[in-house]
């Protein structure tokens, strides 16, 4: 995407864009993909719940994956019943999950607990599985490792021998933004050496999400796990991908409001903050800046407009010193940053822009005080 025109046209910002050739092009992937392997795949809408992304999945996919009862309605009025949607959630509530059993083609309860106290409830029509968890640990962070010690996610691999006659499938999930296939490898291996025999007897195992697609060269190994998997279980076999299909197709575009020098560094104060996009906060991530340089001459610290003295984008090597006015744009930030993003301090949330296949920019939404009002 060219954004010296765009991001100078936008008619102000905070303003996130959102584009359909990319996420089209993962899309595409993962059809190929599928095709290939034999497996199906969802949407996972908690990193992306935006209509028109649901509404390209819907066409390209086999359904979407959702973590709350609010999720399951909005992927039902989307579905209209033409595709699947899964749950798994630490936080099914009893009195959403008669909803739940109404909305969702597949429940994997998290825990043995929570299939106790729930089952009994269910209606006939949902397919009933485990989140299981493999206790493999691929992450040095344990922010990111659903198979920490202690973990909320899923049951203990070793405690799944006897599985009740009315669980039909497993639901794994065990890393983030992976680019090859080692650990889907290793956890595969390991479910068939621990629960061979269970296999045998279920209808499907979901491998979750976690994989980047459009950044792994050599499919194979994901595709001879597949065709492993349906050959020898006769199990149907679904992937949840959520970053891998938004991830790379959003962008943020924030206005210098301020320059000043602090210590001998030069401030950029931006008209944005990491409250739109918090898990630079929480991660301590430096977001990728479009206009960076690394031959530039200028060095500057890229701050947010908020109070939180924390608000920081990063230092930056630019090629000239940005000034008041000046336009700039985060790249990926497609996934986890616009359904995360806040009000702190009362700053409005970005308006939403999407730039379609023939690279026409419309607006989708922009909120205002009365949105604020409301809130509050």
């Amino acid at each position: 995407m060219d954004f010296k025109q765009i991001k100078h046209n936008l008619a102000s910002t905070p303003a996130y864009i959102f584009d359909e050739n990319v996420i089209l092009n993962n899309l595409t992937e993962l059809v190929d993909l599928k095709k290939q392997s034999g497996c199906r795949v969802l949407y996972s809408i908690k990193a992306l719940p935006l209509k028109k992304v649901l509404e390209l999945a819907k066409d390209s996919l086999d359904g979407l994956s959702v973590s709350s009862l609010y999720e399951a309605q909005l992927a039902s009025e989307v579905l209209k019943g033409s595709g699947s949607i899964h749950i798994t959630t630490p936080g099914l509530r009893d009195n959403e999950y008669q909803q739940i059993t109404e909305l969702c083609s597949h429940i994997s309860f998290n825990s043995i607990s929570q299939y106790q106290r729930l089952q009994a409830k269910t209606s006939p029509s949902p397919s009933l599985g485990f989140r299981v968890n493999p206790k493999l640990s691929f992450s040095k962070d344990l922010r990111f490792d659903p198979c920490r010690p202690y973990s909320k996610l899923g049951v203990a691999i070793d405690d799944l021998t006897n599985i009740p006659d009315n669980i039909q499938g497993l639901h794994i999930h065990t890393v983030f933004s992976k680019t090859h296939y080692e650990a889907l490898e290793k956890t595969v291996n390991l479910l068939e050496q621990k629960l061979a025999h269970p296999l045998n007897h279920l209808k499907w195992l979901n491998l979750g999400g976690g994989y980047l697609y459009h950044h792994i060269n050599n499919h194979q190994p994901f595709i001879d796990i597949v065709k492993r998997l349906k050959s020898n279980y006769a199990l149907d076999i679904f992937i949840e991908p959520g970053k891998a299909i938004v991830g790379n197709a959003g962008y943020l575009v924030t206005e210098v409001i301020d320059c000043f020098i602090s210590d001998n560094k030069h401030i950029v104060v931006l008209d944005t903050s990491v409250n739109h996009n918090p898990e630079i906060f929480e991660y301590q991530k430096k977001p990728e800046l479009i206009e960076s340089n690394k031959q530039g001459e200028f060095s500057c610290l890229l701050v947010g407009s908020s109070c939180l003295a924390g608000d920081v984008f990063g230092e930056y090597t630019l090629k000239k010193s940005p000034k008041v006015g000046d336009r700039l744009v985060f790249a990926n930030v497609g996934a986890y940053s616009l359904i995360k993003a806040n009000r702190f301090n009362g700053y409005n949330l970005p308006d939403i822009y999407w730039l379609d296949r023939n690279n026409t920019v419309s607006l989708l939404k922009q909120s205002d005080y009365q949105d604020y009002r409301k809130q509050w």
